[in-house]
């Protein structure tokens, strides 16, 4: 993680979901506090009951949030783009948080500390109201991986995860290897090797070494399950288009 200068006089606030739709006076007051930077896959935004010191506006970068296990590699929880903030813990009243938070593809963040948004939090009003309704989003994308992960095949789950992701980022052009994607699914390489071959084969992926591209988005979306669709759904149902007032 490269911390940057501070913010700019104009900030990519526009650039996340949340940041685009906060109070314009609200957000002017959180902008003396935060800093853009420059995070790089594998970072560590934070750890398993370490102190939660900052959050992160992901721009365009993708986070992923792991819960580990004592006798196997930690698992994919949930990922947080553009459209949300890493760190929600702070809101639930714990500092510590029960995860980690890695960086899956490079890119950028604001981030923040965790004391100046707990402020604005704390006034209640639209920025209160708007943490939560993100925060509730959150838990739906849990719950529904734990669904998917019990209910579903590989395919179906690496088609969902690749829409779900695709939803949190510019482009369609994936910085992630296999090796990463079955970790975070729980499931053997072999597993995606042979799923990205399908995919591969009817022209819906390419893949050349550590990326993935979706060519045909549609056609992915046909083979996923209908995981993808229920978390979307419900985060377009919960945050908002416009600021609020």
């Amino acid at each position: 993680m490269t911390a940057s200068s501070s913010l700019p006089s104009h900030p990519p606030a526009q650039a996340n979901r949340l940041l685009a739709v906060m109070p314009e006076d609200a957000l002017d007051r959180l902008q003396a506090d935060m800093q853009i930077v420059k995070l790089s896959a594998g970072d560590v935004l934070y750890d398993l009951r370490a102190d939660l010191t900052h959050l992160y506006f992901p721009l365009d970068t993708i986070v992923t949030l792991l819960l580990p296990a004592e006798d196997r590699p930690a698992t994919k929880v949930a990922v947080v783009g553009h459209e949300g903030v890493v760190g929600v813990s702070v809101f639930l009243g714990g500092s510590q948080p029960s995860g980690r938070a890695e960086v899956l593809t490079p890119g950028h963040a604001l981030k923040i500390p965790a004391a100046s948004l707990m402020a604005e939090f704390d006034r209640g009003g639209p920025v209160m109201r708007l943490m939560l309704r993100y925060t509730q989003s959150l838990v739906t994308q849990m719950a529904q991986t734990a669904v998917c992960n019990r209910h579903h095949v590989v395919e179906q789950r690496l088609c969902s995860w690749l829409l779900t992701c695709l939803d949190r980022m510019k482009g369609r052009d994936m910085a992630v290897t296999q090796d990463a994607i079955a970790g975070m699914l729980g499931v053997r390489r072999e597993g995606i090797s042979e799923a990205t071959s399908t995919l591969r084969e009817l022209g819906l992926i390419s893949c050349t070494r550590g990326h993935i591209s979706v060519l045909k988005r549609e056609g992915v979306q046909g083979r996923a399950c209908e995981c993808y669709q229920v978390v979307k759904q419900e985060t377009d149902r919960l945050l908002p288009d416009a600021p609020a007032t």
